[in-house]
């Protein structure tokens, strides 16, 4: 099944947890090597809605808050590197507004 073109991406989320070192659960050194940076959260929110929210998306389990999905492909960064990675989404049970949740490397397909 595929997602909503229209899911919310919050580019905050992106500059301030994705690609801000975090002492647990670090993504940004992850993202990085691809060229993502604070500086261009922009482009990293254009290229999960580009690359990888057309893609498939896998059911995963519901809770009180909502329907959530799992989404793996492969994004190409600003420099031109790839990487395997896993992308969470939720559907809100209240609202039915689907947003992003996270991103993780995909160690299955490094």
């Amino acid at each position: 099944m595929r997602l909503p073109a229209d899911t919310t991406i919050a580019e905050d989320k992106l500059a301030r947890y994705l690609l801000l070192p975090q002492a647990r659960g670090d993504k940004s050194a992850f993202l990085a090597q691809t060229g993502y940076v604070q500086g261009n959260a922009g482009q990293l929110l254009q290229d999960l809605r580009t690359q990888i929210l057309p893609l498939d998306a896998v059911r995963l389990e519901s809770n009180k808050f909502g329907q959530y999905y799992e989404i793996c492909g492969t994004l190409k960064g600003p420099n031109g590197m790839t990487l395997p990675v896993r992308t969470i989404w939720m559907t809100e049970h209240l609202s039915g507004i689907t947003k992003f949740v996270t991103l993780i490397p995909d160690k299955r397909r490094a």
